[in-house]
């Protein structure tokens, strides 16, 4: 008499990996949220010496065998003009002072407009963009905003406004290999405490799409967000 194979033991056996592999990726994922909300908190005194944007261009430059030349300089906010940041303000965030991480007026008129298809604007906070430049890159996805949306917060309660827009005004990317508000104003030879208001305005333009912007072509974004500052009281 033959014997039948017994696939009942196997079937626990396999429950049983799957379960352990769900259970290494959540602790993996609360490991990261943890290491993130770690490196936001140090963030308060030590000002970052890389970003995932960072590594991202160094990694694509790499892979595409260009050359590559990094100018990532960080100086305090005392050392970065009003005028540069009223101008980054009045064009990435204008309520920047006013939410606390999430503009949700603006998040609403774009989730309108992506139903009537005619999406123009995005609608992430000053706060956002720096976490997603610290942590996640360029890239999206549904897994990176949900991260995001979560570390918003703690960007927000630990950092504060001043220290996220010192921050965010030095690691953002202004060009090609580009970082920071110091080595932006070198596209007048300037340094970033004296840079003026017009030429502010130009280097604010280009933050929406950095790789194909550049200030001298900025005339109507320039004179929208000089209009901006001057509504605000700039």
């Amino acid at each position: 008499m033959t014997e039948t194979p017994n696939t009942y033991t196997k079937i626990p056996l396999r429950t049983g990996f799957f379960r352990s592999l769900i259970r290494w990726l959540a602790v993996s994922v609360v490991l990261l949220w943890l290491l993130a909300a770690l490196i936001l908190v140090s963030a308060k005194w030590i000002d970052p010496p890389t970003t995932a944007v960072h590594i991202q261009r160094r990694l694509q430059a790499w892979i595409h065998h260009t050359s590559y030349r990094e100018r990532y300089k960080f100086v305090p906010l005392g050392q970065i003009s009003p005028d540069l940041q009223h101008a980054v303000i009045a064009a990435e965030d204008a309520h920047f002072y006013q939410h606390h991480g999430f503009d949700w007026h603006e998040i609403q008129i774009a989730a309108q407009e992506d139903l009537e298809g005619q999406r123009t604007r995005g609608a992430s906070t000053i706060t956002q963009q720096l976490v997603k430049n610290l942590f996640f890159g360029t890239g999206r996805s549904v897994l990176r905003k949900g991260a995001e949306v979560t570390l918003v917060p703690v960007a927000e309660f630990v950092l504060g406004k001043q220290r996220i827009l010192e921050l965010y005004l030095n690691i953002v990317e202004w060009g090609p290999g580009v970082y920071g508000a110091e080595a932006a104003c070198r596209y007048y030879d300037e340094t970033a405490r004296n840079v003026g208001r017009e030429r502010a305005a130009r280097l604010a333009a280009i933050l929406p799409a950095p790789l194909k912007r550049r200030p001298e072509r900025m005339n109507s974004y320039s004179s929208i967000i000089l209009k901006r500052m001057g509504q605000m009281g700039w």
